[in-house]
């Protein structure tokens, strides 16, 4: 039986929730961050929600936090740039994925652990190398995974782990957060799920309680986020007063399946694409101003990738962004990967961010903008140029692309 929400006069605070989509959702909601950080929202965010891509940008925050001391909020940083973003460039300007992913090639397919710890080591190295029981009281961080043996969303957060199925650990304090960022991240086919041994006694409240409860904890194995809930909202929707969605999935693209394996492959993506449809329908349902107030659950905004500025802009306003066209062409194309991202990708990945959630917060959620926050300013106009963005992000959706591996 699952719980229903708490009744609208109980919610309390804000949520934010980051989808997945690798280094480019990173980036996208490393923007949109930028902004809110501007305007004095994310100074009052009660929880940070994440899969996958923003699981990464989530675990370097926490990370940043926890190094400067804030342990109990606000998020607030004398300057973003210096302070944030500059780091985290850094980081997705290095390829994550390549490595690992040939050390393993051999035998990954039927030892699916050995890769996915070693993505540990490397989100160790280079986001954070704090324990999960360090992460700061406010706000409060939650890392989803998909459970795969109970088929529920697993959450990783300082005050426990699990998820309502499988029951939830008080005694995770000492796990890496990078175990949990990996957990979070590890799409599939590229990486298998992480095996998780917890034994059944040490997981409390669990709903289920069939005779091989025990042994089925025994085996848990978790995947990436985004394969129950990409948008991360699970952990946000049932007790927030607002809910903030920054959604950074891949576009789902026509095509045609040709030999028996594209055809696997494509029931699988169309079947995910219908879940986060109705998920989000119901997303924009429990938001709609349209219902009256008695059923509207929760208030809430949404921004995407796919968005334009010019869909949100109201009259007399002066911001700028990129235009419809070139969104659609190439932004929402780029990859969803942990490889390499350059220059150019990182700094119009950000702006388009930053623009598109300083739109819909001004035309949705204007109340939540502190007084006297500053005008939007892309945080990189040198890449406002469109012709000089085609040119410089021509292979963006590529997978592999020389230009990238050798440097250019």
């Amino acid at each position: 039986m699952i719980a229903l929400p708490p009744e609208q006069g109980r919610r309390e605070g804000t949520a934010l929730c980051l989808s997945g989509g690798g280094f480019r959702a990173s980036l996208f909601h490393l923007g949109a961050l930028r902004r809110l950080h501007e305007a004095g929202i994310l100074q009052r965010v009660r929880t940070i929600s994440s899969v996958s891509g923003g699981s990464i940008l989530a675990g370097y925050l926490a990370g940043l936090m926890i190094k400067m001391g804030i342990t109990q909020g606000p998020m607030r940083f004398y300057d973003w740039e210096t302070d944030v973003a500059q780091g985290f460039r850094t980081i997705a300007g290095r390829d994550l994925r390549t490595w690992p992913v040939l050390a393993h090639i051999l035998w990954n397919w039927a030892f699916p652990g050995p890769r996915v710890r070693h993505m540990v080591r490397r989100y160790e190295n280079r986001v954070t190398p704090r324990l999960i029981g360090e992460l700061p009281a406010s706000p409060e961080f939650i890392f989803c995974a998909t459970d795969m043996v109970f088929g529920a969303n697993w959450e990783f957060s300082r005050v426990r782990c699990g998820d309502w199925l499988t029951g939830y650990t008080h005694e995770c304090g000492d796990w890496p957060i990078a175990m949990a960022v990996a957990a979070s991240a590890c799409f599939p086919p590229l990486f298998g799920p992480m095996p998780l041994k917890v034994s059944g006694a040490g997981l409390n409240h669990g709903g289920y309680r069939g005779a091989d409860r025990d042994q089925l904890c025994r085996n848990l194995s978790l995947s990436d986020g985004g394969v129950y809930d990409n948008m991360a909202l699970e952990p946000a929707w049932k007790e927030h007063e607002y809910v903030l969605v920054s959604d950074c999935g891949a576009p789902f693209q026509s095509q045609i399946a040709g030999d028996y394996l594209s055809r696997l492959m494509r029931y699988t993506s169309v079947i995910m694409n219908q879940a986060a449809a109705m998920r989000k329908r119901a997303f924009f349902s429990d938001i709609s101003e349209k219902q009256p107030q008695p059923c509207r659950r929760y208030k809430g905004a949404y921004w995407g990738i796919a968005g334009s500025v010019q869909r949100y802009k109201s009259p007399g306003d002066t911001l700028t962004g990129y235009s419809p066209e070139l969104v659609d062409e190439v932004i929402d194309r780029v990859r969803t990967d942990l490889d390499r991202f350059t220059m150019a990708e990182m700094c119009v990945l950000e702006n388009h961010g930053y623009l598109v959630a300083s739109a819909v917060l001004s035309c949705r959620r204007p109340e939540l903008i502190a007084p006297g926050s500053p005008p939007a300013q892309p945080p990189h106009p040198e890449w406002m140029d469109e012709a000089r963005v085609r040119r410089e992000m021509r292979d963006s959706h590529k997978r592999f692309s020389l230009r990238r591996l050798l440097g250019r």
